[in-house]
């Protein structure tokens, strides 16, 4: 349970205000906390498991790092965790519950406050599983998403959305309901609904290699989508394919910018007769990329496949092979070739936090907590492009939401401005800038209540 703060409660006070909640049933998840006690949520714990068992998790995940995209209350976060994995929530709102069962478990799982769109491998590295389950349904720009959700991903994302007509309906062409305010359930937060083929399609068009659907039952739908391809035949019948050409789908030449939308026109011959875009088999940069388009070219092939931008810049290698054959040799094409920087996660210069203070009445190392609580950093050491790859700001253990970050001052300054969760504790935290590699020393931020008269 949180230590008392300013605002008067007593640890038995705090205790029996997580009493109420329990009985009030205000929690979507359900668990089982470790001195005995239950919290019954609106989704059980048959139901959860259940969900989870769609898919093919292993039971131990040391090692590895999941991202849970739409965390809520944070049951599967919690479960990936007890199964040996590092992981990382990530929301768009704080929940004052996953923050108390986090403490009740003793959990080490980090909290990130942001939507899916504002997530990238430069500010968070990437992540072996990706659990995005509940959310497309929830979003403007769901392909978008699922970009996102692909570059963040080294192995497997598990994809759960609501889906319109069967679920189980794999026949029917591509189709998506969109909802302009609250036909669907009566919510203005559901945007949209996509049949089953509507969302393969959407999984498959984000740059999955392998997208398979795995069940669907109750207007919902699992997806497993997969960044590398089945393991080669061990006994090829056919030769390697063999590579005759590698241009920009939009201009005809080698080079690809990372800020477009790019698209690769491979040329290649192949023994195989009569490919299909399910029998060819790109890789980028050690990931599989499913092909967009497969059509003749003279005596040979061309497969037209996204380029994944968050990939490094300079030189980079493309191979592919067919169903019956091995990879063949590897392709060089450049990427941002001229005027490439690097990115964040290079970044390893020393950074430091110079104050802080509440955004509103600038007082120094102290915001008042509750209603619309914004505080302001002032780091030293930041690059130009922070402003585009943006600085993480943690407070305590929240990654607060980032709002603004500035050009240098005439001191050569950065002003950050974030925004805490509304029902923050009150206490004693630590405020720590993150940039690449490097990480700022611990600056003290007190945030308080102001008395009711």
């Amino acid at each position: 349970m949180p230590n008392p703060g300013e605002g008067g409660e007593t640890a038995a006070q705090l205790e029996a205000q997580f009493a109420r909640e329990l009985s009030k049933n205000r929690w979507y998840h359900s668990f089982e906390l470790p001195d005995g006690r239950t919290i019954e949520g609106h989704q059980t714990l048959q139901t959860l498991r259940a969900r989870l068992d769609q898919f093919p998790v292993p039971a131990d995940l040391s090692g590895k790092r999941v991202l849970d995209i739409g965390a809520w209350d944070g049951w599967f976060s919690f479960e990936m965790e007890r199964r040996g994995a590092e992981v990382v929530a990530c929301d768009i709102v704080e929940r004052p519950g996953f923050l108390r069962v986090r403490e009740a478990l003793g959990s080490k799982v980090r909290f990130v406050l942001s939507d899916v769109y504002h997530l990238s491998p430069e500010e968070m590295g990437c992540f072996d599983i990706v659990l995005f389950l509940g959310v497309i349904y929830h979003l403007k720009h769901p392909l978008l998403a699922l970009e996102r959700v692909c570059a963040l991903t080294t192995d497997l994302a598990l994809v759960e959305s609501a889906v319109s007509g069967e679920a189980c309906d794999l026949a029917s062409p591509p189709r998506m309901e969109f909802y302009e305010n609250t036909e669907m359930l009566g919510r203005f937060d559901n945007w949209n609904a996509p049949n089953t083929p509507c969302l393969l399609a959407l999984c498959r068009t984000a740059g999955f290699a392998t997208v398979d659907f795995r069940s669907g039952a109750f207007g919902r739908a699992h997806v497993l989508c997969g960044r590398h391809w089945p393991e080669p035949p061990e006994n090829p019948r056919q030769a390697a394919p063999i590579i005759t050409g590698v241009v920009n789908q939009r201009h005809g030449r080698p080079q690809f910018d990372s800020r477009v939308d790019e698209y690769m026109s491979l040329y290649f011959k192949s023994d195989q007769p009569e490919l299909t875009r399910g029998t060819v088999m790109p890789e980028m940069d050690g990931f599989g990329v499913h092909p967009a388009h497969l059509a003749r070219c003279g005596t040979g092939w061309q497969v037209d496949c996204r380029i994944d931008p968050n990939g490094p810049p300079g030189k980079r290698s493309v191979r592919l092979r067919t169903s019956s054959s091995i990879f063949s040799e590897v392709a060089e094409f450049t990427v941002d070739a001229v005027g490439a920087r690097p990115g964040a996660k290079e970044f390893s210069a020393p950074i430091e936090i110079a104050g802080v203070a509440d955004s509103a009445t600038w007082e120094d190392n102290a915001v008042r907590a509750g209603g619309d609580t914004c505080v302001s950093v002032w780091v030293r050491g930041l690059p130009d492009d922070a402003m585009r790859i943006r600085p993480r700001v943690r407070v305590g253990i929240i990654e607060a939401e980032m709002l603004f970050v500035s050009a240098l001052d005439h001191e050569g300054l950065r002003q950050i401005n974030v925004r805490l969760p509304e029902r923050m504790a009150p206490g004693e935290y630590d405020v720590v800038v993150e940039y690449g590699r490097s990480t700022t020393t611990p600056a003290p931020l007190r945030v308080y209540t102001v008395p009711k008269n």
